[in-house]
């Protein structure tokens, strides 16, 4: 899929909910035996689910064509911004998607003087443990350390 030129940044909106649910369970379902049930299930969550998320704190996406190809969302904790998901459909990897969704959260942090961002994420998703890194997100030594049984890590980044 090539995005050259026809990719929008925007604020999710209640109606973008179906496709945000779709894109997710594109995007892990290759990854779905790598997760306790739960885990799969707290990660490709539904419709309705993503609806009460972007009640709850922000949440972007990438549109291309119509079609959502790619998504973030965020929580405020205390003075810091967690990122609790992110995906980009496997059909539109590669054309820099991750890098315009987490400049957005890093915008958006700015603007509430949040410093520090910091996620969760798998051991087994390589590709976006290196754009993270990429990313200037480092590794620590925090909780959570599982998803329902599914292994995890705690990255951060510290905004200048």
């Amino acid at each position: 899929m090539d995005l050259s030129g026809s990719l929008e940044i925007r604020r999710a909106e209640i109606g973008d909910a179906a496709g945000i649910s779709s894109l997710l369970v594109n995007s892990f379902e290759e990854y779905q035996s790598l997760y306790t049930p739960e885990g799969y299930a707290a990660t490709a969550i539904t419709s309705e689910q993503v609806a009460s998320r972007i009640i709850e704190g922000p949440i972007w996406v990438a549109i291309s064509s119509g079609n959502v190809v790619g998504t973030v969302s965020v929580v405020i904790r205390k003075d810091s911004l967690y990122i609790r998901g992110m995906a980009v459909r496997p059909t539109a990897r590669g054309q820099r998607i991750g890098e315009l969704l987490i400049a957005e959260v890093e915008k958006f942090s700015r603007s509430k003087n949040s410093r520090r961002l910091f996620l969760s994420t798998t051991p087994f998703l390589h590709r976006a443990i290196r754009l993270y890194e990429r990313l200037g997100f480092q590794r620590i030594d925090e909780s959570p350390s599982d998803l329902y049984g599914t292994p995890l890590f705690t990255m951060e980044k510290y905004l200048l």
